[in-house]
């Protein structure tokens, strides 16, 4: 109930401004009516317009008064449609407009809605949840109820659209706008055409200005098709992006002109009057539109959410098909990926004996940074390269691919027990990586030091042992945060890696190589053709795989420099590790550090394995636009297959699910350029 001073306050203002024909032209009366409004009984605010006509006149004759020769076309044309084709100029306007608004021409509706509605949102939900019937009274007592039908509103919203066409041609007709959907190239543009109509359209109002339009006139179904077309063009060029790449700049025209075209068929449809009753309809909608459009105006969650969600289903789509090498299905497969697992952690276990070495050099906080980056670096890109594998490198591809099959497959709510069945297989995968890794890594480094030990008769590993060993207790270092840090970079080595997989598409890279004359001339035509391959094949995981050392060789020495206790845990390195710490106290540690160390090391992988694929497959459902609840009944199927089939999920045991596991990784690889 409201309280009894709610009505009287409204009762009040009105009083206050129009007991008398207030000829001002200030704002303040109709923003106190306003907040008035909003405290009272709806019921109450009409029951007093009906008993109060001398008060209700005067204040017709204010908002007339204050509305007349308010141009609103900018409340149409800007109000929540992209103003710049970059994320981050359009990220920097919104947060300054959020801060210290723009200077609006204040003989606008524009202008007027700022000054009035300070919290234009909220003002449209409490209309929007009064009944209809009463905001249909609201608009009849004020005389607004057949504003639409005027001609000054009809020739601005024609002008809004003709703005629009005008400026959604443009950016239509750029080149790299037009290669994303190629499908066009031999129709008639349906941007020229709709602007044709649009200008046509206003020349019959310029001619007539009480034309109106149906929904059975020709020229209004005409305009129709050329914006289900201009829409049409938006979605394949969207869905070409898998094909032909995408960029940031690219992206935001898309969207834009996505925007623009959705907002000139918003308004043509409020042109558009097939009976009594919707003119009132669309009066009220115009309004609830300015109001709508000035309350997103400046949202920076929907700016992210738009921008941001093609370029992260783009590159989860180029990681999806790298994520397929990484689900094995036979054993043959599987054994394939323990010895390439094995591979990395023979090199790994080299790398920690390095990064013990470049320990010991004096040198600056900087340096040391510089050495362990590059340590790693150079022998992730060398694991990569002779086609070994590290084992926590999977799951940011896997998450891609796993999320792929969801989406493209509609897995969520049927086939289950095939999912869970992909589930299984993808788990032993990680299982054996992890497996092969870290018992290679650990002979690999005990052999190297105890070689060091022979050769120069001197136990290097002495001074580090016991830092080492502590590293590896969860209960007096910081282990499990540190293996979190190294699961987040191994995700964002997975966005790296999607990210210029995408841009070699987009900018023709591989085909940039083969058709180079100065590669050509040197080298010769089948060595550009054998580079492209290489680079279209190789230069993503390189780039991938040298900057991931790059943010683990980083992390300790950046930490000490800023007096935070940072650093990185990874469970093939851990192995490692705990070879030379044991060999630096010439195994002689008691029962606790040993069993807790061992534990240490496969509780690193764990969280190694959770954080990244966790934060991978939320990009992926993200840019996917799949819900994390839709998949509850999946887990629990996954969960229901694991107490069926525990061994499924260590080792390949043959299945009669196999085939149907293999056909939903294989709709993950999209088609490449040129093939249709």
């Amino acid at each position: 109930m409201k309280l009894f001073n709610s009505s009287t306050n409204f009762d009040s203002v009105l009083k206050k401004y129009f007991s008398f024909k207030n000829e001002t032209v200030s704002l303040d009366p109709l923003a106190e009516i306003l907040s008035s409004v909003k405290k009272s009984d709806f019921t109450h605010v009409l029951d007093f317009f009906r008993n109060n006509p001398e008060l209700l006149e005067n204040f017709k004759y204010y908002l007339h008064h204050i509305f007349q020769g308010k141009a609103f076309n900018l409340s149409l044309t800007e109000a929540n449609i992209l103003s710049e084709n970059a994320f981050f100029p359009e990220l920097k306007k919104r947060i300054l407009n959020k801060i210290l608004p723009p200077v609006v021409n204040e003989n606008t509706i524009w202008y007027m809605v700022d000054n009035v509605s300070l919290t234009p949102k909220d003002d449209l939900g409490f209309f929007h949840n009064l009944p209809e019937n009463e905001i249909d009274e609201l608009f009849r007592l004020l005389g607004i109820s057949d504003f639409i039908i005027s001609p000054e509103v009809k020739k601005e919203m024609l002008f809004s659209m003709n703005i629009l066409s005008w400026r959604v041609t443009g950016s239509a007709m750029e080149v790299e706008v037009v290669r994303m959907a190629p499908q066009y190239k031999n129709f008639d543009n349906p941007f020229l055409a709709l602007q044709n109509e649009l200008e046509e359209l206003a020349a019959d109002f310029e001619k007539d200005n009480q034309l109106q339009l149906s929904s059975k006139n020709s020229r209004y179904k005409q305009i129709k098709i050329y914006i289900e077309q201009c829409l049409e063009f938006v979605n394949i060029a969207f869905k070409n992006s898998s094909k032909y790449g995408i960029s940031g700049k690219i992206n935001q025209s898309l969207l834009k002109i996505r925007q623009q075209v959705q907002r000139i068929f918003e308004i043509i449809q409020l042109l558009v009057i097939d009976e009594e009753k919707d003119v009132l309809l669309n009066s009220k909608q115009l309004v609830f539109n300015i109001l709508s459009y000035k309350s997103h105006r400046n949202n920076i969650s929907e700016l992210i959410n738009d921008s941001t969600r093609l370029i992260s289903h783009l590159i989860t789509n180029h990681t999806a098909e790298t994520g397929t090498h990484y689900i094995t299905s036979s054993r043959k497969e599987y054994m394939t990926m323990f010895y390439k697992a094995s591979g990395g952690g023979i090199i790994v276990g080299a790398l920690c004996v390095l990064k013990m070495l470049y320990g010991y050099i004096p040198g600056s906080d900087f340096s040391h940074a510089f050495l362990y980056s590059m340590n790693y670096a150079m022998g992730f890109v060398m694991i990569y390269l002779m086609g070994f594998t590290l084992a926590t490198k999977q799951p940011a591809m896997t998450a891609a691919t796993m999320t792929k099959v969801l989406a493209e497959e509609g897995n969520i709510k049927s086939s289950s027990t095939e999912f869970a069945h992909l589930v299984s297989k993808l788990f032993r995968s990680q299982f054996i990586a992890f497996v092969g890794n870290v018992l290679l890594s650990f002979p690999i480094a005990l052999l190297i030091i105890y070689g060091l030990d022979v050769f120069f008769s001197q136990n290097l590993a002495i001074e580090r042992s016991d830092k080492l060993l502590k590293d590896l207790d969860p209960f007096k270092s910081k282990a499990i945060l540190h293996a979190c840090i190294a699961g987040f970079y191994l995700f964002i080595s997975g966005i790296i890696s999607g990210n210029i997989g995408n841009n070699s598409v987009f900018y023709q890279i591989p085909e940039r190589i083969a058709k180079s004359i100065s590669i050509s001339r040197l080298f010769g035509k089948n060595f550009a053709k054998g580079l492209s391959k290489y680079y279209a094949k190789n230069w993503p995981g390189i780039v991938s795989n040298f900057w991931f050392g790059v943010f683990l060789g980083a992390t300790a020495p950046v930490g000490l420099f800023l007096g935070l206790d940072l650093d990185i845990r990874h469970i093939t390195f851990a192995a490692g590790n705990l070879a030379l710490g044991l060999y630096g106290k010439d195994f002689t540690i008691d029962s606790y550090t040993f069993f807790i160390s061992l534990v240490t090391v496969f509780l690193i992988g764990f969280f190694n394995f959770l954080v990244s694929f966790s934060l991978s497959m939320f990009l992926a459902f993200r840019s996917r636009k799949l819900n994390f609840g839709q998949v509850g009944e999946l887990y629990k199927g996954i969960f229901r297959y694991f107490l069926k089939h525990p061994l499924k999920f260590f080792f390949p045991i043959r299945s009669g699910l196999d085939k149907k596991a293999d056909e939903l990784m294989s709709n993950t690889k999209s088609a490449k350029p040129g093939k249709e």
